[in-house]
């Protein structure tokens, strides 16, 4: 059977001081396995709600998820979530964190040296062995997220769920954890949904990109299709026609189809996206 993540007709109301707000309708969207989409749009447009539907986190009002022809309606350890903050544990080690995720997972059906293996396996995967006796207080906050995303993959997931997993990090090290990204993903072949405000980011690591139409009553807007080779080099992007012309159809859509007066910057990138464009994940093309 091949697998596939499917949401169909996803809507979700939320009931309010002021009464009942819908901040989903009709979101659908199918997702083979081994593809890359990244969710896109400004703030309050229903991406993290997509995000903890498939999580399990959240019930949908009508329509849901279904995950290899079964039911999403709560967590799972087959849906492993990554988020913008670590969310290790600050009393345990790099290794210790990412063990307890894998003692609950697996739950026995790992001995202890095949157990020991998998951890040391996944935190190899993201270059963290040096460092994964140290508490997270010992550690930057690159490499914190480095454990995370590792904790995540030593579950095993069918899908990688990621909340702007690199969105409060310096520039340098976000542009390491992409491309660390992108090799795991090559090598798993899993599913990775990711949120990201960066333009640059969303292009450079997608098969897809989602592009979310204002809240309340958000939905899809429209779908990208990016057909760059992999593996995927950001400083040859910089310069290639068909990453800009993805690049500026992204811009396009989000500063003037889905425009927000409030979130557009006094130097419009809408006409940014006529410039030459620089190496890919700059700072500039963030999403309010």
């Amino acid at each position: 059977m091949n697998k596939m993540l499917e949401i169909t007709g996803a809507g979700i109301e939320f009931n309010t001081p002021k009464g009942s707000f819908r901040a989903l309708q009709n979101v659908n969207l199918k997702i083979p396995q081994g593809e890359f989409v990244s969710l896109i749009g400004h703030s309050g447009c229903g991406k993290s709600t997509v995000l903890n539907i498939v999580a399990g986190l959240l019930q949908a009002t009508e329509g849901g998820v279904v995950l290899n022809g079964k039911e999403v309606n709560e967590p799972g350890p087959e849906r492993a979530v990554v988020f913008q903050n670590h969310s290790l544990l600050p009393w345990l080690s790099a290794y210790e964190n990412v063990e307890l995720a894998v003692k609950q997972v697996f739950k026995g059906k790992k001995f202890k040296a095949e157990m020991k293996e998998w951890i040391e396996h996944n935190l190899n995967l993201v270059h963290m062995t040096h460092a994964m006796h140290k508490r997270p207080d010992e550690i930057s906050g690159g490499m914190k997220q480095r454990v995370g995303i590792a904790r995540a993959l030593a579950m095993e997931p069918d899908v990688l769920l990621m909340d702007e997993p690199f969105g409060a990090l310096d520039a340098l090290t976000r542009a390491h954890l992409q491309d660390s990204l992108m090799e795991i993903q090559k090598d798993l072949n899993n599913t990775v949904i990711m949120i990201t405000h960066d333009v640059d980011e969303a292009v450079l690591l997608s098969d897809r990109i989602v592009m979310m139409t204002n809240g309340p009553s958000a939905t899809i807007g429209e779908i990208l299709d990016v057909n760059l080779e992999r593996p995927r080099n950001r400083i040859q992007l910089a310069d290639d026609p068909a990453y800009n012309k993805y690049r500026q159809q992204v811009l396009s859509f989000l500063y003037e189809k889905q425009r927000k007066v409030d979130d557009v910057p006094s130097s419009s990138p809408a006409k940014k996206a006529d410039q030459p464009a620089e190496a890919p994940s700059a700072e500039k093309n963030k999403v309010a």
